[in-house]
């Protein structure tokens, strides 16, 4: 009674993340066809233009996409344990 990973099912065939050696094949190609020195000149150019959008691309699979962050303000407040009372019955 082994649930064997084909037999779970899922969206579609092929859906999901591209395996690390997919990933690592694509960043060969473009590095095959496009010089990094290059795409640093066009960025420069792209950028005085206005242009950004085709260079993000091609340095968010070249690089990946910079970490996200999320901030979280409490508006000056200290915020604790002791303010969450979601676990507490209420009288």
């Amino acid at each position: 009674m082994a649930d064997k990973k084909s037999n779970r099912g899922g969206a579609r065939k092929g859906a999901g993340r591209p395996t690390k050696a997919d990933e690592q094949k694509l960043i060969e190609r473009l590095d095959n066809i496009i010089e990094q020195d290059e795409v640093i000149t066009k960025l420069k150019e792209m950028v005085m233009e206005g242009n950004f959008q085709a260079v993000k691309l091609y340095l968010e699979y070249r690089y990946g996409k910079p970490k996200e962050s999320v901030d979280l303000t409490t508006n000056g407040e200290n915020v604790g344990f002791s303010k969450i009372n979601f676990l507490t019955k209420e009288d």
